[in-house]
This record gives C-alpha cells, structure tokens and sequence, in this order.
C-alpha cells in the first residue's frame, strides 16, 4: 500500500515522501495515528497545502528561536546550592533546576533541550547549551554559589 507520510517519521522518511508499506502496518498504525495516509490523488493534492503550511510554521518558530537565542545571550542565572569541604556540591545541578530558575526569569524552558554535558558538581561559572530549533543553540550564563 502507498502511504504520504504527514510528519518525519524516523523510520520512513520525511513529511511528503510517498512509502511502500504493508497494508496492515498502514491501516492499524500510520493511518490511525495520523502519521500518514493513503496515496490517492485527493491526498496528493491535500499533501501541497499541508506542506505550505509546515513551511510557514517552520519559519516562524525558526525566527522565534533566533530571537529567544539573541535573549538568552543576555541572560545569567545564579543556582544557590548547598556546598561541602573543598567547596563540592551535594549532589549536582540538573537541568530541572537551570529550567526552573529560567521560568522564574520569564523564559519558558523545557528541560529536555538544555544540554548539560556532564553533571555540574562544583561552584563557579558555566556556559549551558540549550537547543531551541534543529540548527540553533542557545547559550546560558549558570552562575552556581554557595547558599
């Protein structure tokens, strides 16, 4: 059965991209969890609306994400946590914790894009990674003090 797919589905291909599958897996998996639909020339023609508008949306949140990335340039955000001998921290900072001191900042960052390359576990200033969109990255001052 052909199948457009509606979404990038990492086992398939891309939005658009017209797919030779198995009847089954396309009645009782893409077609119900709209990841695609059957390849008839109503569809086809469904398809070029759906792709304009995945472009238009794209743009935005690709504009959104530059913006947001000019504005975390600017940004710090001091972390008080309990410190041990030799100034070592009590446990680590994670990135729940740099989220949450972003909301209080009055940017809404989810925890899953900061990218922490390892755990932070001593005082001092850090540069954090967070992804915003697929080609842009955003960069955070962590200030981490003694409470």
């Amino acid at each position: 059965m052909k199948v457009i797919l509606r979404q990038d589905f990492e086992k398939l291909g891309k939005l658009g991209d017209i797919v030779v599958v198995k009847d089954g897996y396309a009645r009782n998996y893409l077609i119900p969890r709209n990841i695609g639909y059957a390849a008839t020339r109503g569809n086809l023609q469904t398809l070029e609306e759906e792709k304009k508008q995945h472009e238009n949306r794209q743009k935005k949140e690709f504009h959104h994400a530059e913006k947001l990335a000019a504005e975390l340039e600017k940004i710090s955000v001091t972390l008080k946590v309990k410190v041990g001998e030799d100034e070592k921290l009590f446990g680590s900072v994670t990135s729940q914790m740099i989220a949450d001191a972003l909301k209080e900042k009055g940017i809404n960052a989810d925890k899953r894009n900061i990218e922490l390359d390892e755990p932070i576990k001593a005082l001092g200033i850090y540069t954090v990674n967070m992804k915003l969109h697929s080609n842009i990255i955003g960069k955070v001052k962590v200030w981490v003090v003694r409470e």
